[in-house]
């Protein structure tokens, strides 16, 4: 069984980043950048240029130490699951749940160890055919499960792995990525 805090609050950006304290120079800066979000029509909208939210997660099960990571093809890496918000969604713990059942298939995904912001991360995105290339202020959570058997990918080209948080660290080539592992890696119980 897992356990958690305070699962229930869906907080807005203005409140979760009001209520996040950035770790380092790097995150202090993707904090600002975010802040300033705040100040446009819809800072969801996928077509805010250069800069726009998205809400993401690392799930976790707790009892075994052990994350999950989805390969994202068009990012072509390993990274923790997530994405942008669907027309009128604004509530960032709500989009990394939703995102995290439709990229997984559990459906008891619970914010782990409470519902509070672990790390705010720009990250860049390679242009495509429907889009210049561009940057996501990612809101990224935990979120834990009693039944990680029951992982399931949403598709054969996005397989997911469960892995202890150093073979995470060794498989995603992304440096924010990695930042969020060691956080998780303090929260989680002793081995």
């Amino acid at each position: 069984m897992v356990t958690t805090g305070n699962p229930s609050p869906s907080f807005d950006p203005a409140r979760l980043l009001d209520d996040h304290r950035p770790q380092g120079p790097v995150e202090t800066a993707d904090h600002e950048r975010a802040r300033s979000l705040l100040d446009t029509p819809d800072p969801w909208n996928r077509s805010t240029f250069p800069l726009h939210f998205t809400a993401s997660a690392l799930v976790v099960h707790p009892p075994t130490r052990r994350v999950l990571l989805r390969w994202h093809v068009r990012q072509q890496a390993w990274l923790q699951i997530g994405g942008h918000g669907d027309p009128g969604e604004t509530r960032p713990l709500d989009i990394a749940l939703r995102e995290g059942r439709e990229e997984t298939g559990l459906t008891d995904l619970t914010p782990w160890p409470d519902a509070a912001l672990l790390h705010l991360a720009v990250v860049p995105v390679p242009a495509s055919p429907a889009e210049p290339a561009h940057d996501h202020a990612d809101l990224r959570f935990l979120l834990a499960t009693a039944t990680p058997d029951r992982a399931r990918p949403e598709n054969p080209a996005s397989p997911l792995e469960w892995l202890t948080v150093e073979e995470a660290k060794r498989r995603t080539t992304e440096d924010n990525l990695r930042e969020t592992l060691d956080r998780a890696a303090r929260l989680l119980p002793p081995a």
